[in-house]
């Protein structure tokens, strides 16, 4: 019943923000003109329709606001004014009240606030869809002074994401029962990935632990910081991490009156990408201006500042080789391995024609090559695949669909930061690279370091595995032969049982039909 309600609830907000009138006003036909003078009667919709978007989507709750910016990040996509307007769901939504954050620090310690830090600013410094964040400053237990940021859960989240998984859920249901692409689609897998998603963000020890993980594997990097977290000081509901001081990446002109490189900026944040994507299979999920600063410090002047790691991406190695074949094959624009790589992957039925899928990929693709990126709209060649894909009946890889959105995210930063990118020559060399490493002397060299524990324990201890194997196989042998022997018996046995019960039935029946006929000739 609550999944029913919240679509109403869904729907008066569409009808009471006039988005419907933002959709219809798109179509130029007469009768749709009628409707929207008819649907748009006695409703006041004099606000801006950005604003009116953007007011929708923070009513409906957190699930929309994200959605909201992740459309905030594609410029090249929507009109300005909306465009403009859904960046403020970045990292400026409505906060709750401090002194609601400060209860919950407190229940979280169980100590007074006073007890916690040195100074606690109430007005939050951003306000996001799941948490927001205050400055402050702490003792450690070392005595030493750190200038802070204490992320604080929304109270009540659990209840209001529950919700509108549920309906999502149900929506997906629906999808895959009624649509004709909905078993390729995968639309309850995708739904099942994004509530586990969201479901981690409201646990922020494990945003910690990301963050944590994060900063190791990019510390020798030395493109992006990443905040310390100061584990003595996080909770389920809290999280006290480094503050970190830096420009918003979206401020592109002040950035530039700095002294910024911004092509190159441009160029280090496919680099961090692709490394996070390829070399860890760990990487940043949510990565829309709002997440990302550019420091100022002179002592790391230009490099990336990445913040909020509630939603991380895993990639398997299996993952990792068919992505690098598939983007190694398409910056080679060699579209048959790209059809080919399709069906040994299961992506495509297996008696799918490789040249006709060859010959579509390349339909696809080929135009956009050479281009700088302020002439790629990649929002429409995906939607040129999405609709090959369809005719070749390629089915959506649920665990990609993370990677699929930082990419979007990647390519949004690119074009606000240097319209000029070419997204393609950036990032071959990287995973020209990453190939050979993957089958060149460096990968042997690595598995043999990785195993050499394992080799230490088994070498001084082979010769006497080798005398037990040779005598085990001997004592086996004994041991089967015996085996044989006794089944042998158990089998003979048997079938002297069966010849000895049928020839007692054949004497029975002749003496049985002696018996009659010699009663019956009396």
């Amino acid at each position: 019943m609550s999944k029913f309600l919240r679509g109403w609830v869904i729907l008066w907000t569409v009808f009471r923000y006039g988005l419907d009138e933002m959709v219809l006003t798109n179509f130029r036909h007469p009768s749709v003109a009628f409707v929207v003078r008819v649907l748009t009667f006695g409703r006041n919709l004099s606000a801006p329709r950005g604003v009116r978007l953007r007011e929708a989507l923070e009513h409906l709750g957190p699930i929309f606001i994200k959605f909201g910016q992740v459309l905030s990040t594609r410029r090249d996509l929507l009109p300005p004014d909306i465009a403009h307007e859904l960046a403020f769901l970045q990292d400026r939504v409505p906060p709750f009240d401090s002194q609601m954050a400060v209860d919950i620090i407190e229940k979280e310690f169980g100590k007074p606030l006073a007890q916690i830090f040195t100074t606690f600013e109430r007005t939050p410094v951003a306000s996001a869809s799941i948490a927001q964040v205050h400055f402050a400053t702490l003792t450690d237990k070392h005595g030493q002074h750190h200038e802070v940021a204490v992320k604080v859960l929304r109270p009540g989240m659990l209840k209001v994401i529950e919700k509108d998984l549920a309906l999502m859920h149900m929506m997906a249901n629906w999808l895959e029962k009624l649509s004709s692409d909905g078993k390729r689609l995968k639309p309850r897998e995708v739904v099942g990935e994004f509530d586990m998603y969201l479901h981690d963000e409201l646990d922020l020890m494990r945003e910690a632990a990301n963050a944590a993980q994060l900063r190791r594997n990019m510390e020798g990097l030395d493109l992006v910081l990443i905040p310390e977290i100061f584990w003595d000081f996080c909770h389920t509901r809290v999280m006290v991490m480094q503050r970190m001081k830096g420009v918003p990446i979206s401020q592109v002109e002040l950035l530039r009156e700095q002294g910024v490189d911004l092509p190159r900026l441009a160029r280090d944040g496919v680099t961090i990408f692709f490394t996070q994507v390829f070399r860890d299979g760990f990487f940043h999920g949510d990565m829309h201006p709002g997440n990302i600063l550019v420091s100022t410090d002179p002592r790391s002047f230009g490099r990336y500042i990445s913040l909020d790691f509630g939603i991380v991406g895993s990639l398997t190695d299996f993952d990792k080789e068919y992505l690098a074949q598939n983007f190694m094959a398409f910056f080679r624009r060699d579209y048959k391995r790209i059809a080919e790589l399709h069906v040994e992957s299961g992506w495509v039925p297996a008696n799918t024609r490789v040249a006709e899928l060859e010959a579509a990929i390349r339909t696809v693709c080929e135009p956009y090559f050479d281009r700088p990126l302020k002439e790629i709209s990649l929002g429409f060649v995906l939607m040129r695949l999405f609709q090959t894909s369809r005719r070749f009946q390629v089915e959506i890889q649920p665990q990609l669909v993370l990677l699929q959105k930082t990419l979007l995210n990647i390519e949004g930063l690119g074009r606000q930061l240097d319209p000029e990118l070419d997204l393609w020559s950036t990032a071959k060399p990287f995973l020209e690279k990453w190939m050979v490493d993957q089958v060149g002397p460096k990968r042997l060299w690595a598995e043999l370091r990785n195993e050499a524990p394992r080799y230490a324990q088994i070498f001084p201890a082979l010769p006497r595995l080798v005398k037990d194997f040779l005598e085990q196989g001997s004592r086996d042998k004994d041991l089967d032969l015996k085996r044989l022997i006794a089944e042998q018996k158990r089998t003979n046995k048997l079938l002297q049982t069966l010849i000895y019960g049928a020839i007692g039935v054949i004497v029975g029946v002749l003496a049985l039909q002696l018996y009659l006929r010699f009663a019956f000739f009396a």
